[in-house]
């Protein structure tokens, strides 16, 4: 039988059983463990055991603990071959990809594997094969993901300096308010839910494609929604029809959600049945608008994608009934997600320094 090795002795069972503790490496954990184990004086297939491992592994990590300490403990991560393009190279194939392809010039509107393979080799004279265009691209920090949506006419200006200013703009919606006077930021929109509705991705078996019901119909009802992301508060109204009327039930039904002896400063976009001056405010309630073209600094919108990702989409509405019923347990499911409706909806341009 082949001798044990001797475990080097100056780390104590309790020594080692710290550094596992601290250990943020979990394997690197468990062989620590397991040389503690020794250290205690268990044989070696017991201390084995202990690390989830057989004898013949334990004594390859005596050897590395030995020669190299609780570092030789880790796992060692292999870089792989070295990057065949240089630097310069690979700042501008990053900037490249970041700029994305002219239709014209490359004759597609987004960067395929297959494209980048024939413009590396085009200007650098490299030859990858086009899966390892992935591996290069994830490298460089790229992922491949879903563009968002933004409006052509966006003026990214007017959004960061309505965000930089939105204390100062708070405090002119505010100033007539008795000094002390709690405020709740809400964000308010609206949503269509209709039977041409949407399909969501979902787990399926490698190398299959699932099929889901899609409706042709046009019947939709309007979903209402509020939230006040500091108290992971929701108010929310399902209605067949949208407008001035449906607008004014919404913003009573905000102001019996606000904590009593409090204002609530309500951000919403510049709808028409938003800014008419038929609306009649309640006094705990105050309207600021957000710039126009400007989604992104309503996060009601990121609720939207929530719901239809969780509770709306690949389903089939018999009619308006059926959809307003859904649409009112979907919020209703919301509403009982404060945790969620904060992490969705907290902005730090719109609630750092606020007094809530």
């Amino acid at each position: 039988m082949t001798r044990a090795v001797k475990l080097r002795d100056d780390y104590s069972a309790s020594d080692l059983r710290r550094l596992a503790a601290r250990s943020r490496h979990a394997n690197a954990a468990r062989r620590l463990l397991a040389l503690a184990a020794i250290r205690d004086g268990a044989n070696r297939t017991d201390a084995a055991r202990v690390g989830g491992m057989d004898r013949q592994t334990l004594r390859d990590w005596v050897h590395r603990f030995n020669a190299e300490g609780p570092d030789g403990l880790r796992d060692y991560q292999h870089a792989g071959p070295a990057c065949r393009l240089n630097a310069a190279q690979q700042a501008e194939l990053k900037a490249l990809v970041e700029a994305g392809p002219d239709r014209q010039r490359d004759g597609v509107v987004r960067w395929r594997r297959v494209d980048l393979q024939r413009v590396i080799e085009e200007r650098f004279g490299v030859v990858y094969h086009e899966r390892h265009v992935s591996t290069l691209l994830k490298r460089l920090g790229f992922s491949h993901v879903s563009a968002r949506p933004r409006h052509p006419g966006q003026d990214t200006a007017v959004m960061e300096a309505f965000k930089k200013n939105f204390p100062r703009i708070l405090s002119a919606h505010t100033g007539h308010l008795p000094k002390g006077k709690s405020i709740e930021i809400w964000f308010q929109d609206e949503a269509r839910i209709g039977q041409k509705n949407g399909i969501v991705r979902q787990w399926a078996r490698r190398g299959t494609r699932p099929r889901q019901p899609a409706d042709q119909r046009y019947d939709n009802a309007w979903l209402f929604g509020a939230i006040c992301p500091a108290r992971g508060k929701a108010a929310g109204l399902a209605l067949p029809f949208t407008g001035t009327a449906s607008m004014q039930l919404h913003i009573e039904e905000i102001s019996r959600c606000v904590t009593r002896g409090a204002h609530a400063v309500v951000l919403l976009d510049r709808a028409g049945w938003h800014t008419t001056p038929k609306l009649k405010m309640p006094r705990n309630v105050s309207l600021i608008f957000l710039p126009s073209r400007a989604p992104e600094l309503n996060p009601v919108e990121n609720i939207w994608q929530f719901l239809r990702a969780n509770w709306l989409s690949n389903t089939v509405f018999d009619g308006i009934e059926h959809i307003i019923d859904a649409a009112c347990s979907a919020w209703n499911n919301l509403a009982d997600l404060p945790e969620t409706i904060r992490s969705i909806g907290l902005r730090k341009w719109a609630h750092t320094g606020q007094s809530l």
